[in-house]
């Protein structure tokens, strides 16, 4: 179904806009390199997302290109642009959805007063002469134009009218009134859309569309309310990631409509099964760990301790889970691995958790599992899923880890030795430390030396024992912008050098290489 003919959309069919790459890579440390974020498109269009909102192309050449890119591969969704109402973004945004099989642009202006007068310091008239011009713009590039008031809970509902009306008239095809600040609530955004829908002589026109901010923790419950109201496309995110406390969450929205559709009478076209493999890929590709106790997709979703609930589960699975396992991607079986297991078994495990591996992953996923099978009595799926994720980030770093040593204890200076294959070239570097993690860094950055801070580390064991796996993640700040790198090995500071050379690389990969002495070596 094509997302941009209003007449064609069924009352019951809500559109799925996915912006994990634009809005959820504005969060900050989650930004991602143009391979992650290719395989994260690939993996929402084979999903069902309706549309994908690839970037905000004017940013950087480096969101032109990626959003150029997303636009030549993806098959089925369209793909969106973001742009300002200045009409160099909508030239620019034009260009870079050109070769998608489904081109939007996607243009915003702010409309609250208190946007209007401290952010664009303009007067109403001249935002709303913007608002025309714009999209009529936008509209002589492309037949899919989407519109949105930003800050549109806060504005003046008069102004809101006049604006939407206009916005359809220049040839918005889909509007948008985000809770930009997360300020709204789900009574008050439902009233919001069916008072436009009423006032709004054009309405019927165009798609309504939400995008919740989850500030007040209330983005999924505002995005259904506003459905509700009559908006029939929801914007929303992986994992919930976005800027400040996220978007809403589109696992959540989507299980919600599929689990209480008694009460919520919609559909949508995403492939269920698939919510917790694009959980993991995206969590791994921004490095950004998944609550525990997220709902649908966190790892305790379908964990029972309590002695009673686990009684419960035994004699019937609804006594405690609405929704099953397999509905998201998630295999009830919980198969202990070990280092007797062949490849057979791990390849048909890895099956089961969603992965699909080349011959060449497989091969080194499979070396990584014998090696940790030698050192654990049993491994665990959560052990699997953080030794390929940490397989699959480091594809392509430039600076890998050979071999560490650290000297720790009571007596003396905490010493670490550490080899780093960086570009091909073996190196070698021994550093003092205020403590052995300390020291290990220390080493890591006497070879690769580097301007960026370190914001966070933080360390926990991905199973129970004392032979659990430590997964570490690490986050850097550089010109002005955060990485976040994770790590995963039974020894904690062979996990945290990995993690901290994968937030490293990711730096490098944005162009902030090594000091130009060393670059040059």
């Amino acid at each position: 179904m094509s997302a941009h003919t209003p007449s064609n959309t069924p009352k019951d069919r809500v559109l799925i806009f996915d912006t994990t790459l634009r809005d959820g890579e504005q969060c900050p440390g989650a930004t991602m390199t143009l391979e992650e974020k290719l395989e994260v498109a690939e993996l929402l269009d084979a999903m069902g997302v309706d549309i994908i909102e690839a970037g905000f192309p004017i940013a950087s050449n480096g969101d032109f290109e990626a959003v150029s890119k997303i636009a030549s591969v993806v098959k089925n969704a369209t793909v969106a642009g973001l742009s300002r109402a200045a009409h160099k973004d909508i030239d620019r945004a034009a260009e870079a959805v050109r070769q998608a099989r489904r081109p939007r642009i996607h243009t915003f202006i702010s409309t609250s007063p208190v946007h209007m007068k401290y952010k664009l310091q303009l007067e109403p008239e001249a935002v709303l002469e913007q608002v025309i011009s714009s999209v009529t713009r936008a509209r002589g590039h492309v037949d899919d134009v989407e519109w949105s008031a930003e800050d549109g809970t806060r504005t003046e509902f008069e102004f809101l009218c006049r604006c939407v009306e206009a916005a359809i008239k220049a040839g918005a095809t889909t509007i948008n009134i985000p809770d930009t600040v997360g300020y709204t609530t789900p009574e008050e955004y439902r009233d919001l859309f069916i008072r436009v829908r009423e006032n709004v002589p054009n309405s019927d026109k165009a798609i309504f569309s939400v995008h919740c901010h989850n500030d007040l923790g209330m983005a999924v419950a505002n995005s259904l309310a506003g459905v509700m109201g009559g908006a029939r496309q929801i914007e929303c995110t992986i994992n919930g990631i976005g800027e400040r406390a996220g978007n809403a969450a589109l696992e959540e929205i989507v299980m919600a409509i599929r689990t209480r559709n008694d009460v919520l009478p919609f559909e949508t076209g995403i492939v269920t099964e698939m919510l917790t493999r694009a959980s993991k890929v995206v969590g791994n590709a921004t490095s950004f760990p998944v609550q525990y106790n997220k709902a649908i997709v966190g790892r305790n979703a379908f964990a029972h301790e309590s002695g009673i609930h686990q009684d419960g589960m035994l004699k019937h699975t609804q006594t405690y889970e609405i929704m099953t396992p397999e509905s998201v991607g998630v295999s009830k079986t919980s198969l202990v691995m070990g280092k007797h297991s062949g490849r057979a078994a791990f390849r048909n495990k890895l099956q089961e958790m969603g992965y699909t591996l080349s011959d060449n992953q497989f091969q080194d996923a499979f070396e990584r599992f014998k090696a940790l099978a030698d050192r654990k009595k049993h491994v665990y799926d959560e052990d699997i899923e953080a030794l390929v994720d940490e397989n699959l980030a480091s594809a392509h770093d430039r600076i890998r880890l050979v071999s560490l040593t650290v000297i720790a204890g009571t007596r003396g200076p905490q010493r670490a030795m550490i080899k780093l294959d960086i570009g091909g070239d073996i190196r070698a570097e021994e550093a003092d430390g205020n403590g052995p993690v300390d020291a290990v860094l220390n080493a890591i950055k006497a070879l690769a030396p580097h301007e960026a801070m370190l914001e966070l580390y933080q360390v926990h064991a991905v199973t129970e024992g004392t032979d659990a796996q430590a997964e570490v993640s690490v986050r850097l700040h550089s010109n002005g912008r955060s990485v976040t790198g994770r790590g995963a090995d039974p020894d904690t500071l062979v996990a945290s050098a990995k993690a901290y050379l994968s937030a490293l690389n990711k730096v490098m990969a944005r162009g902030e290489g090594l000091h130009a002495q060393h670059a040059a070596e």
